[in-house]
């Protein structure tokens, strides 16, 4: 569902009955003469309308977590803000760029629009920025050529698929200089060949048949993204780049989970 164009779509029916009313029909009625209701209506709503439409297409923007491709970060049933101008400001609805602010770092946690579906929004990590060769072979992940810091935490137990019970190696990476938690699953591939697609620039990756990792030289303009829950994301490794179009904003806040109320007001990292 594209919400952005449903509150487009209302801000516009609303002003216009509005306008309307204001330049035409207030006219021809007498000046005791009540509002008709759906004059009334569209002057009630079309000023709250017009600020959430504003605040949620160049402030902030609400998301609620759906997977668990991003444990141990973000937990399903987490309600997270999304800074919307981070990486600059763009046109609400079409998504366009109109002012440059900053690019997407390595370690940013980033919305976007799913490029195998743009009505879908995605939530991964930024690995590879554009210029990038990044690796990842039996769990190590390199980026031009130096290895990511990585160091084991300990074990985080979750319910995964099917009701089985997991357990994975949580560690500590180091990006851009900042730490984060991603976590493996030492029995599984570092990717699945088999489910690779075929994308936009697939002659820039290549992949162990084995499974045992790839490489990617990331195109300019594009983005490497992947997910936190390593072995359960969804993520670059199959559907390939982000382009710069797709990008929605920088997630910065937990500010609700119904389950888990220690996580209100935790700071995405």
């Amino acid at each position: 569902m594209n919400f952005a164009l449903i509150l487009f779509v209302a801000l516009v029916v609303t002003g216009g009955i509005w306008l309307l009313d204001l330049l035409l029909l207030k006219r021809g009625r007498d000046r005791d003469a009540k509002e008709p209701l759906l004059v009334e209506y569209a002057k009630s709503f079309f000023p709250v309308i017009l600020v959430v439409f504003a605040l949620r297409s160049f402030l902030v923007e609400p998301f609620k977590i759906p997977s668990g491709s991003m444990m141990p970060t973000l937990l399903v049933g987490d309600f997270i803000l999304v800074n919307k101008f981070t990486y600059g400001i763009r046109l609400p609805v079409i998504n366009k760029k109109i002012v440059e602010l900053n690019d997407p770092k390595h370690g940013d946690v980033m919305v976007f629009r799913y490029p195998g579906d743009p009505s879908l929004d995605y939530i991964k990590r930024v690995i590879g920025v554009p210029g990038d060769v990044v690796e990842y072979r039996n769990k190590k992940l390199t980026i031009n050529g130096k290895p990511v810091p990585a160091t084991n935490t300990g074990t985080y137990n979750y319910v995964g698929n099917g009701l089985n019970y997991i357990t994975a190696m949580v560690y500590k990476e180091r990006l851009n200089g900042a730490d984060h938690t991603m976590m493996t699953e030492p029995d599984k591939p570092s990717v699945y060949p088999t489910q690779v697609v075929d994308f936009p620039y697939r002659e820039n990756c290549s992949y162990n048949a084995e499974g045992e990792g790839f490489v990617c030289k990331v195109p300019q303009g594009q983005y490497f993204m992947m997910g936190d829950n390593r072995d359960a994301s969804n993520d670059s490794r199959y559907w390939g780049f982000v382009p710069d179009r797709n990008i929605v904003g920088k997630a910065f806040f937990i500010w609700m989970n119904f389950d888990e109320f220690g996580r209100i007001g935790t700071t995405i990292r």
